[in-house]
């Protein structure tokens, strides 16, 4: 059985299967990220220049990975929401599990990503080091400190990023608790004014005239969700 997100949006084995393929996608991403930090880039530290595109740790697939990570945990905040909902126990209990299992699975590759963040700006720190060290004593490193500041500048800026798009999705995720929130109320109204709708005995055109009602709100606050995630989106890409 498909659980849809409503507004004819996806449905919830529609968004664990996108979730799964980032997170696959995000898996190969950091691996590449360590493969790259693993490979020489230079013998020793010569005065020939280093190439920045393809160095040990570019920021720009650290990037891609972490922007993968920020959507894999915006699909689980719509996940949860989505299995609470499901009338039956044991679907609800089976989609609990798959969406705390994929929570738990990309907060572990954000930890690896973060452990790697932190080696490749401790390497960088070393190098600079030892580039000063080299530059004392032939005065002919000047190039190879330039080329570390525009990378731990670059390692900084994507650090930033990281931040922002944590807090954005921290705050998307606030509202979305809320909206399902507001929902839960207005469906307890209803139903309490059901009751007693019915026990008056009022027409079935004002019956229906409250469910039209009920409709457009729940309207509202489907099309609240997509502009929150699309202001988020809109956000991240201001920020590059």
């Amino acid at each position: 059985m498909e659980y849809s997100g409503g507004g004819g949006g996806a449905t919830l084995s529609e968004m664990y299967q996108s979730a799964r393929r980032l997170l696959l996608s995000a898996r190969d991403g950091v691996a590449r990220v360590e493969r790259l930090a693993s490979a020489p880039t230079s013998s020793s530290y010569s005065s020939a220049p280093l190439v920045g595109g393809g160095a040990p740790g570019d920021p720009a697939v650290a990037e891609e990975v972490r922007r993968e990570v920020a959507q894999i945990q915006g699909l689980c905040a719509q996940m949860d929401r989505l299995w609470r909902s499901i009338p039956g126990k044991g679907q609800r209990d089976l989609w609990k599990r798959k969406v705390e299992q994929l929570s738990e699975e990309v907060d572990s590759l954000k930890e690896t990503l973060d452990r790697h963040t932190l080696r490749q700006q401790k390497r960088i720190l070393e190098a600079k080091e030892r580039a000063e060290l080299f530059e004392r004593a032939n005065g002919e490193s000047s190039h190879i400190l330039r080329i570390f500041d525009d990378e731990a500048q670059a390692m900084q800026s994507a650090r930033s990023s990281s931040r922002m798009l944590e807090e954005a999705y921290e705050t998307g995720v606030t509202i979305l608790h809320k909206y399902a929130e507001q929902r839960d109320r207005l469906k307890s109204a209803q139903r309490k004014a059901l009751d007693v709708l019915n026990t008056v005995g009022l027409s079935n055109s004002v019956l229906k005239l409250i469910e039209r009602r009920h409709r457009v709100d729940k309207w509202i606050a489907y099309a609240g969700m997509i502009i929150t995630i699309v202001v988020m989106i809109a956000f991240w890409r201001l920020m590059h």
